[in-house]
């Protein structure tokens, strides 16, 4: 497989979310040995969060939102369970991320720069309806870190009247 290149149209109709809320526009890179993905982000003055900014050119000046890059972390980590482990939804996974060990904002970015966004799983353990997962996180706007986090997640395969989510996150 070739990149960079768009999401597949069996990504989008997978997605647990409407498909309005990736803010990713293609894949930079997927490494199954790796356990890596990397995505380009074109940020824009109309996303969620940034577009309700109230700026100062010197106090408050137009910037990506850090609530915004926390929720391209939970995003990204869904493109990361389709392509790198095989997790589908419609065949009954689901994540949820559980604790967020580390995030640092390191530096402001202007809404409508692109950001270079790469995920990777630290450490996994696999069970049979429940994989834990330990994410690193870098995103980097020209050539600089501007975020970095480390999470955990939880994913899980529903099967109907087996499990339900809310016994599982217990």
């Amino acid at each position: 497989m070739t990149y960079p290149r768009a999401f597949d149209q069996a990504f989008f109709d997978d997605m647990p979310y409407d498909p309005e809320l990736l803010v990713f526009e293609q894949l930079l890179e997927v490494d199954p040995e790796k356990s890596l993905i990397r995505v380009r982000w074109r940020t824009r003055v109309d996303d969620v969060i940034t577009r309700s900014q109230r700026n100062h050119p010197v106090r408050h000046p137009p910037h990506v939102s850090g609530a915004l890059m926390v929720q391209a972390t939970g995003t990204l980590g869904m493109v990361h369970a389709y392509y790198v482990m095989g997790l589908r939804h419609h065949e009954g996974w689901i994540g949820y991320g559980t604790h967020m060990k580390k995030a640092v904002f390191r530096k402001l970015v202007p809404p409508g720069d692109a950001i270079d966004c790469t995920c990777w799983a630290k450490r996994t353990r696999k069970g049979q309806i429940r994989h834990f997962l330990h994410y690193g996180f870098t995103f980097h706007h020209e050539q600089d870190v501007c975020y970095e986090s480390e999470q955990m997640a939880m994913w899980i395969l529903v099967d109907g009247d087996e499990v339900s989510v809310t016994q599982s996150l217990s």
